[in-house]
């Protein structure tokens, strides 16, 4: 006879929702540095990307969760506070200070880009170099080095990075230096002593393993109930260093083993993880590097929604548009519309607006509630971001008219 799961599919939805944030309710006063710091502490990591064709993606993470803030008190909390460093996690990520120890063990290892390891290895000198630079003038964007200026422009890659870029790259992956973000989102490198507390750098460095099992908990409460590729994927490190990682948690009380009805792998459940048993209200455009959404098989296996973001995609193949956000209604993951923040006309672009049928179907008042509430969202949307014009909606997409028709 077969086991029955310890966890619906409808729970665990409701259990990644809730551990992401998406139960509180957004501030209703002004936002501040502590609602800022409690959306990090939630989500225990932001991923970044310089894509800006709406806004920084980063941005998006903390509008979904706390609706319209002052994105200037958000850049000087991320990059003056220094109560945030920036550095690999979940690919480029921010991080609270505090967490620098569980990473040092990546920044022992090597770089896992090629070109990056060949550069600092055939350039030992240029390396010095740019770490004695850095230690002399930063913060300092790579611009405006020297040593950069001065390095040859052969051998380029296909982002335009030269060998002093590469090198650059190397002692930031290394923690020979760290950055912060100037003039939009440039990356300006400063030695890590004069960013980090002296307090935090003087933490002593946990075994490696050790901290995974750190990262990996981080991850489990930051997921609520998750698979070890889940949970792996976070920080990510290797499934197969996660599992036996995973297991000992389990062992040791601090996580729980379950099964989550339609999953074809076990699940790890963090004993803090809120289990709501009503409907939940939930309303928010998402980025498409979201934490609750940038694992896309796991995101199919909890919302029934193949998502793949086609900015790579040649135009005429793209299926639903260059940056499509995903709509979160309640529960589900019901629309989905490809934005632009046209500036110059100061107007948010809906270039295209595509409905998901069965999720609207099965979400309170259906697709009209689901037209009106985004058609709210957006115009909310282009408020925060100072676009007078509105919500201009183009002809594309299934949603396009009844969207059109709201927002009018």
């Amino acid at each position: 006879m077969t086991r029955s799961p310890d966890i619906s599919r409808r729970d665990a939805r409701r259990i990644a929702l809730a551990a992401q944030g998406f139960t509180d309710r957004r501030p209703t006063g002004r936002v501040d540095r502590r609602h800022f710091r409690r959306v990090l502490e939630r989500v225990a990591t932001v991923q970044l990307d310089s894509v800006n064709v709406l806004t920084r993606s980063h941005e998006l993470v903390f509008f979904a969760r706390l609706g319209p803030y002052d994105r200037r008190a958000l850049e000087r909390w991320l990059w003056d506070s220094r109560e945030v460093f920036e550095y690999w996690g979940h690919e480029a990520s921010l991080h609270p200070v505090e967490r620098h120890p569980l990473l040092r063990w990546r920044m022992a290892g090597e770089h896992p880009w090629d070109g990056i390891r060949r550069s600092a290895r055939d350039n030992p000198e240029m390396v010095a170099a740019a770490l004695a630079e850095i230690a002399a003038r930063g913060p300092v964007s790579i611009g405006e080095l020297e040593v950069n200026r001065a390095a040859p422009r052969r051998e380029a890659s296909w982002w335009g990075w030269g060998d002093a870029k590469r090198v650059v790259e190397h002692l930031f992956h290394a923690g020979e230096v760290t950055a912060t973000r100037r003039n939009g989102f440039t990356r300006y490198y400063v030695l890590p002593e004069r960013w980090f507390p002296p307090e935090v750098l003087a933490l002593p460095t946990p075994d490696p393993d050790e901290a995974r099992r750190e990262l990996l908990l981080l991850a489990a409460r930051a997921h609520g109930v998750g698979t070890a590729r889940d949970l792996a994927d976070y920080y990510r490190i290797g499934v197969r260093e996660a599992v036996p990682l995973l297991e000992g948690l389990v062992a040791g009380g601090a996580l729980e083993r379950v099964r989550v009805e339609g999953w074809s792998s076990p699940a790890y459940l963090h004993p803090a993880a809120v289990r709501p048993r009503r409907r939940l209200r939930c309303r928010a455009l998402l980025s498409p590097f979201d934490s609750l959404i940038w694992a896309r098989e796991r995101t199919e296996r909890l919302f029934d929604f193949r998502y793949r973001i086609e900015i790579y995609v040649p135009a005429p193949k793209r299926v639903h548009g260059y940056y499509v956000l995903p709509f979160l209604l309640d529960e589900r993951l019901v629309a989905r519309v490809d934005l632009k923040a046209d500036r110059r006309a100061g107007v948010l672009r809906v270039r295209a607006a595509w409905g998901e049928p069965a999720a609207a179907a099965a979400t309170e008042g259906g697709c009209d509630r689901v037209v009106t509430e985004l058609a709210a969202e957006l115009a909310l949307l282009a408020g925060w971001l100072g676009l007078d014009g509105g919500v201009a909606v183009e002809p594309r997409g299934d949603l396009a008219a009844p969207l059109a028709a709201a927002v009018a």
